[in-house]
């Protein structure tokens, strides 16, 4: 091995190193959201579509926050943009103290925003680094190795929460609460509210000590702009230029699409689960139904690694993701909730439940593919454009709540109708957004990335 190539490795290596354990906190921060729906959902007394609001806190906070995210980056490094998303995110931990105490989901939702805003500075600074450290064809290998640690962290997360604070919820059922007097039934929901206090205040100390390892880390600096011909011009200029650029623009609305497909499989299984009596022995199992998408996805993950770009080209794993996704979308819809399966170890339960957490792997290869080809030949442009991607998150902020009112709606029609028992569920029949994110990241993978001008495309 010649002394340029070890060195090159060398360099990549440590930011790496660093980066994957950034993701697996990403990871761990972001997944814990599937199974707080339902528990608050419960906790708070609340709908379907109010429940699906601790996503749309979450996400809207990447919209909100990316392109100040950018521009904080651009005064502080991004070393010290990671380590200050850290103590954003650990913030918001804390804020889950006083929410438990009141138990009112107004602040719950403020926590929550402030921890997606943590990790709109986190992404915004990490993403476009990963890309640019190593050579581009392998961009989407070196994302799907961030992606396996952030999907790990997302498979241990609801078990975690499930078994340390969540393991008594078959004495919270909506049934037991609701026969309990207003005094004995207001003291049980503040108990359960109360057990969220300990983790998240942990969760947050850990966080504020791995953002001082992070600022005294070797993590290098990077420069996208080493020739200065975009650093000088205003943010708006920036942002007026970049968007002549189709494969950005079409970037960020296939990546808006896919978060969406991405949020909905992994946080809306636990309440789709629930709806379909998928209880297990503790009365708590639905709740750890989001670990079985963040399965999928980490065998997504790992086949992007083993052979992407030896065997396969990002291109092609987008489009195969995005049949996949179609495939499942349909037959989500289509199958009878009352075909049943059996896997070692786990209740039975529906088949359709599987194939709901399938969709992990089909989305798990879009996240690494689409963001190189969106910031393929951006140049200086290239932080910008990261930040316009950040914003595109906003997918998962919007698209839960839309299913969540679509299944409100879908589930009231039956019980009016008094065929809530043949019929299939809102759940079940909402799933159908999803057609159009599969769809958009299909085109994408075959020819969106292409076009370099509006003229051609």
């Amino acid at each position: 091995m010649n002394n340029s190539l070890a060195t090159k490795q060398n360099s990549t290596l440590m930011p790496m190193a660093i980066l994957t354990f950034m993701f697996f906190i990403f990871g761990f921060v972001t997944w814990l959201n599937g199974p707080l729906i339902p528990f608050f959902k419960l906790a708070c007394e609340l709908s379907e579509s109010q429940a699906y609001f601790v996503t749309f806190a979450f996400y809207i906070a990447y919209f909100v926050m990316a392109i100040p995210s950018s521009g904080l980056i651009e005064r502080v490094g991004y070393k010290n943009g990671l380590s200050l998303g850290l103590i954003i995110i650990a913030c918001g931990a804390f804020m889950f103290y006083p929410a438990a105490e009141t138990r009112t989901f107004g602040l719950f939702l403020g926590a929550l925003f402030v921890m997606g805003t943590g990790l709109a500075v986190l992404q915004t600074a990490s993403n476009p680094y990963v890309v640019v450290i190593g050579p581009r064809e392998s961009a989407a290998a070196r994302i799907s190795i961030l992606g396996t640690a952030n999907k790990l962290a997302g498979f241990i997360a609801p078990l975690a929460l499930t078994s340390l604070v969540l393991s008594n919820m078959a004495d919270y059922t909506a049934d037991k609460i609701a026969a309990l007097d207003p005094a004995a039934k207001t003291a049980a929901l503040d108990a359960l509210a109360l057990q969220l206090q300990a983790p998240y205040i942990y969760m947050g100390m850990i966080i504020l000590v791995l953002a001082v390892l992070v600022k005294f880390s070797p993590l290098p600096e990077i420069n996208l702009d080493e020739d200065g011909n975009v650093e000088h011009l205003s943010l708006f200029k920036q942002i007026r230029n970049v968007l002549q650029r189709p494969q950005l623009v079409l970037g960020v609305i296939t990546l808006m699409l896919y978060v969406a497909a991405e949020v909905l499989a992994g946080d809306s299984i636990g309440g789709f689960g629930k709806k379909l009596g998928v209880y297990g022995e503790n009365g708590d199992f639905y709740l750890k139904l989001t670990s079985f998408t963040m399965t999928a996805m980490v065998i997504g993950y790992i086949l992007g690694i083993t052979l992407i770009p030896k065997y396969v080209s990002q291109v092609t794993a987008l489009k195969i993701s995005g049949l996949l996704g179609i495939a499942l979308v349909i037959l989500i819809v289509l199958i009878s909730p009352n075909i049943m399966i059996a896997l070692p170890g786990i209740p039975e339960m529906p088949l359709v439940i599987i194939l709901v957490a399938l969709m992990g792997l089909s989305n798990a290869l879009c996240w690494p593919a689409i963001w190189p080809m969106a910031l393929q030949d951006l140049g200086g442009y290239t932080k910008i454009g990261g930040a316009l991607l950040i914003m595109a998150i906003i997918g998962g902020a919007l698209f839960p709540l839309l299913y969540g009112a679509l299944a409100d709606s879908i589930n009231l029609a039956n019980e009016t109708l008094a065929i809530a028992k043949t019929a299939k569920s809102g759940n079940q029949l909402a799933y159908l957004i999803l057609l159009p994110s599969y769809l958009m990241i299909l085109y994408f993978a075959i020819k969106g990335h292409k076009y370099r001008s509006w003229s051609k495309a």
